[in-house]
């Protein structure tokens, strides 16, 4: 939650950068609930991208979300399903980590799991509302409020556990993005880099099974 109040209110700095409310910004918090989506609208409509890029991007990105959800499908079997959907519906990046070393760890459920992303969630809107109410008065520079949403990945990489298999996931998924956005695909990068990641790693972890 404190992780969501330094992102957050950069975030809503930059809504407000674009002329956007204290209520549109909630309102975009708690039914959007995409940090990199949301660092994704104002940026691109600073550097006066089209609204159907806006959109197309936007979703691109988005549909990581999908394999959140569906990682936890074997946590949610036995659980009622209109919990699961809640669950699956408000998971993101932050939360993910959390839940997955929770689940790992064992005496985890679907309810205590979708507590820490209705907490995360609330946590974003409302620190996305205070940045839209302080606006430019505090004085960060936009370009700063931008890296934000960079530093978070930054963190949630350095507590990862250091072995073969993540390194092999984290050196291709950056190498992928980095390919993306050279070849002007900036919408799909963090998704293909994602996936190029994760597939490279379980490459690797079954190449290293057979040897």
């Amino acid at each position: 939650m404190l992780g969501y109040v330094a992102i957050g209110v950069p975030c809503g700095i930059l809504c407000d950068s674009i002329g956007l409310g204290p209520l549109q910004v909630f309102l975009l918090s708690a039914l959007f609930y995409s940090g990199a989506g949301q660092f994704m609208i104002p940026n691109m409509w600073l550097a006066g991208a089209p609204i159907a890029s806006i959109v197309a991007s936007v979703s691109l990105v988005n549909t990581r979300q999908m394999l959140y959800s569906a990682a936890f499908a074997p946590a949610c079997r036995g659980a009622k399903k209109r919990l699961s959907f809640l669950f699956a519906a408000t998971v993101t990046d932050e939360s993910y980590g959390v839940n997955v070393s929770k689940f790992a760890e064992g005496a985890w459920s679907v309810r205590r799991a979708l507590l820490v992303n209705v907490l995360s969630q609330s946590s974003w809107a409302l620190s996305n509302v205070v940045g839209a109410l302080v606006g430019n008065a505090v004085g960060v520079p936009l370009a700063i409020a931008s890296f934000a949403m960079t530093s978070i990945f930054i963190c949630l990489l350095v507590t990862q556990k250091v072995t073969p298999e993540n390194l092999v996931a984290a050196g291709v998924a950056i190498v992928g993005v980095f390919a993306c956005k050279a070849a002007g695909l900036a919408g799909p990068a963090i998704l293909v880099g994602a996936l190029a990641g994760v597939a490279a790693a379980l490459l690797f972890s079954w190449a290293r099974g057979r040897g």
